[in-house]
């Protein structure tokens, strides 16, 4: 009964956010588009199978290659999100990636990657931020669900004030442009990919990718994006501040109430591990982890 009540007060929650967030933020429908309207394969190419038109793009992984794909544009600022389901069985050392990243030295990156386990371990979800090429921003979390059995939203936030890590819709981690912080300022190309982490993924890097089960598979959907195009007019992602983009708009430059108490919730009951609190890694945290 008590998971039931919790259940229920979660989907309300949950609703509500929809329609504050998407609704009164000024967010449009989405008009459908398909895989090779807005990305192109960039590595892998026979690993990479576009289905039922281009609604849906496998990436496979076997000894011998994985695969991946980029947005054709380069962004300034903007809400990324596409639906995944990650491979399942056995796939300790086996990396899905889905993240922002912009090209040359010294690179921006905004990650989502589901770091494979073997038995019926859980996948588990690590966000990682590189900022000026230093990355060490680490995040993980079990999920309140198995991400191999059906498909998920997860999107990234990224604008003048913030960048939000949101899994179907609820923030999970937030990283806030203020006190002087290393933020994002190149443009950034949309991309996916599956390949061979077993040097770190799994157990720190102890557990390696048995091909016994491969090949191993990557489900990918929804080939929108919301972003603020920078090819062809500047390197320079001041020109995408404006807040007349509604991903820039009031409603995006902070959480509202409800989702500030399910972004606390998520991180106390999920959440398994913080960079901020790595003495190992840091015996005095980054700047941003006093915010």
């Amino acid at each position: 009964m008590d998971y039931m009540r919790i259940f229920s007060v979660f989907v309300v929650t949950l609703w509500i956010i929809r329609v504050d967030a998407r609704v009164f933020g000024g967010r449009g429908i989405e008009k459908f588009v398909t895989f090779g309207q807005n990305y192109i394969v960039t590595w892998g190419q026979s690993h990479v199978s576009t289905l039922h038109s281009g609604e849906e793009v496998d990436l496979y992984m076997d000894q011998s290659s994985g695969g991946g794909f980029e947005s054709k544009d380069a962004y300034g600022s903007g809400l990324f999100e596409m639906r995944i389901k990650v491979p399942s069985g056995n796939t300790g050392g086996i990396v899905t990636a889905f993240y922002l990243t912009s090209k040359g030295g010294g690179h921006d990156e905004i990650d989502f990657e589901f770091l494979g386990n073997n038995n019926g371990k859980p996948v588990t979800l690590q966000t990682n931020l590189f900022l000026n090429g230093e990355g060490n921003r680490e995040e993980r979390f079990l999920l309140w669900f198995n991400p191999t059995k059906h498909y998920h939203t997860y999107g990234l936030l990224w604008n003048p004030y913030q960048i939000v890590f949101y899994v179907d819709n609820i923030p999970i981690r937030v990283y806030k442009n203020e006190n002087g912080v290393s933020y994002p300022s190149k443009p950034m190309q949309v991309e996916a990919s599956l390949w061979n982490g077993d040097d770190w993924a799994t157990d720190g890097g102890r557990t390696k990718v048995n091909w016994s089960y491969s090949p191993f598979i990557a489900h990918f959907r929804d080939f929108a994006l919301s972003g603020c195009n920078i090819d062809g007019r500047s390197n320079n992602v001041g020109a995408c501040e404006s807040s007349n983009y509604w991903w820039n708009a009031g409603n995006y430059q902070r959480l509202s109430g409800n989702e500030q108490k399910l972004y606390e919730h998520v991180r106390s009951k999920y959440m398994n591990y913080d960079y901020c609190t790595d003495r190992s890694k840091y015996q005095t945290p980054p700047r941003e982890c006093y915010g």
